[in-house]
């Protein structure tokens, strides 16, 4: 695998982190944490997908997706909801959870971060402060955001709960983001980009070992990656967007025909080469409109179109608007949001 197509796929996708809440419990406690969907515009305003995660630097507990069975979590574990689903961190199974519910958030989103929370008491934020050196767990939550639209093959292939535990290469994270969460609550100069970068190379970490876990039967885009052919596929297209591919040129470069490299593609990466390719150029034409003042002329080109109007046909199939009045859409909603984009609401 081409752990560059991962890097390659997380920049585009503008992969974003902040840290909201650093619990201090005592003996027993449980806490709900309500869905992302539903608070994902106030905690990460702009971002159109958010998922949450949580760090145990001190001591351990218990976490479950509502509904599922509880899993147990140890001091330095990795806990990510990629789907932003409800779930429920405590002490012990099956306690009743105190609710942070979606009003309560929102309410408290813009208090300085982070915000010290101590589950089983009365929901009392306090900006800016650590946990008690008595206290038997500490944890660390906060949100990942990233772009959906116009392509992100990512975040489908995610489970719904991604649990990494804090052993050989993970063991660093906690301490690490804990060392951030500190410096943050003394506003160190740097620490609020200190602790997003951390927060960000924890999932990078965190998606790499999920793939090097990935049964043999496992499909996806994770689970192409992976594979010999196809993952050579994807590096050479990601590597040489704007070639001029076609499916026959692609095989050769693969040691697969036409049929067979079109068949294993869509087995695992769920889309055919060549509609994977489309998909993954009007990507990196987004993140030029978003980013840069180029021309729409000059993006086409630079992705692979050698006509304007086949290339704003194309970004309108996918997206729903022509480049330019995408590009339009969204630089107004940063003037009313007072610099975030518009956040979205589903995947595509």
């Amino acid at each position: 695998m081409n752990p560059d197509i991962l890097s390659d796929v997380l920049r585009s996708v503008r992969l974003r982190a902040a840290v909201f809440y650093y619990l201090s419990c005592g003996p027993r406690w449980a806490a709900e944490a309500p869905p992302a969907a539903e608070i994902g515009a106030a905690v990460m305003p702009g971002a159109e997908h958010v998922m949450e995660f949580h760090v145990v630097t001190k001591g351990g507990g218990w976490a479950a997706l509502l509904g599922e069975p509880p899993i147990p979590l140890s001091e330095g574990d990795i806990l990510m909801f990629p789907h932003g689903d409800a779930h429920v961190l405590s002490s012990h199974p099956g306690l009743p959870p105190q609710r942070f519910g979606t009003e309560w958030t929102i309410a408290h989103a813009g208090d300085p971060r982070p915000i010290l929370l101590h589950p089983g008491a009365p929901p009392l934020p306090t900006p800016g402060s650590t946990p008690a050196a008595d206290a038997q767990t500490h944890v660390v939550c906060g949100f990942l955001g990233c772009d959906l639209r116009p392509y992100n093959p990512l975040v489908a292939t995610l489970p719904r709960l991604l649990h990494l535990r804090a052993t050989g290469d993970s063991a660093w994270i906690a301490a690490s983001l804990e060392r951030a969460v500190q410096a943050s609550t003394h506003r160190r100069p740097g620490s609020q980009v200190v602790l997003e970068r951390i927060s960000e190379t924890m999932f990078a970490h965190a998606v790499s070992r999920y793939l090097e876990d990935l049964s043999g039967e496992a499909t996806g885009w994770l689970a192409g990656l992976r594979d010999r052919h196809v993952g050579r596929a994807l590096a050479l297209l990601h590597e040489r967007p704007a070639e001029a591919w076609s499916l026959e040129a692609l095989g050769k470069e693969v040691g697969l025909s036409r049929s067979a490299l079109h068949e294993r593609f869509v087995a695992l990466v769920g889309t055919p080469p060549m509609l994977y390719l489309a998909q993954w150029r009007m990507q990196l034409a987004a993140r030029q409109l978003r980013e840069t003042q180029a021309s729409v002329a000059a993006i086409a080109q630079d992705v692979g179109y050698e006509s304007e109007a086949a290339f704003a046909r194309a970004f309108k199939r996918l997206v729903g608007a022509p480049p330019a009045a995408w590009r339009r859409s969204l630089r107004g909603a940063e003037g009313r949001d007072g610099g975030a984009p518009r956040p979205g609401s589903r995947i595509p």
